[in-house]
């Protein structure tokens, strides 16, 4: 104990939002509020919202159609990847990996979100009939809707995303937000 220095220096430092937007910092984790108030945000928001309803309804049913897997794969997989990026987005981590083109990553995850989704939604559409006499043919149902939705909600962040990058000028080392 005798070794531990009688003095010890500390600094502090704080980082504002690159957009304008207000940030609320806690030690080193600071949080992009602006986020949950843009329009690329809330997308973000129901897509997540509105994939795990599509995915507890399809879990919900006892889903003997093998085209059920691609459509849980699908929902769960971009579930989770994007509960993984809109948490990096929130928490800034596009300021710390500066090297990432961050525009571009988003605007092709959620091109590639659409494209997996749609075909997510034509296998679940395609494979309601046979529940038609059953009590799951509401939640499969269900399930199809909400997958269009979704399907369309990535669609226009993949525009939102297209619009970022274009602004952006597709710069790989730009230190740009990508919302």
């Amino acid at each position: 104990m005798s070794d531990f220095p009688d003095n010890v220096a500390t600094e502090t430092s704080s980082t504002q939002s690159q957009q304008g937007g207000s940030s609320f910092q806690l030690a080193s984790i600071s949080m992009d509020l602006g986020l949950i108030k843009s329009i690329p945000g809330i997308l973000m928001l129901a897509e997540i919202g509105l994939g795990l309803l599509q995915w507890a309804l399809i879990a919900s049913a006892s889903s003997l159609i093998p085209a059920y897997g691609w459509v849980m794969f699908v929902a769960v997989t971009l579930w989770l990847l994007t509960i993984i990026l809109f948490f990096m987005l929130f928490f800034g981590a596009y300021h710390k990996l500066s090297s990432v083109p961050w525009p571009m990553l988003v605007m092709v995850y959620n091109a590639m979100a659409t494209v997996l989704y749609l075909t997510a939604f034509l296998a679940n559409a395609a494979s309601v009939a046979p529940y038609i006499s059953t009590y799951f043919y509401g939640h499969m149902a269900a399930a199809a809707f909400f997958g269009i939705v979704v399907t369309l909600l990535y669609g226009a962040s993949t525009f939102f995303s297209y619009l970022a990058w274009k602004g952006d000028g597709g710069n790989a080392a730009s230190n740009s937000g990508p919302a």
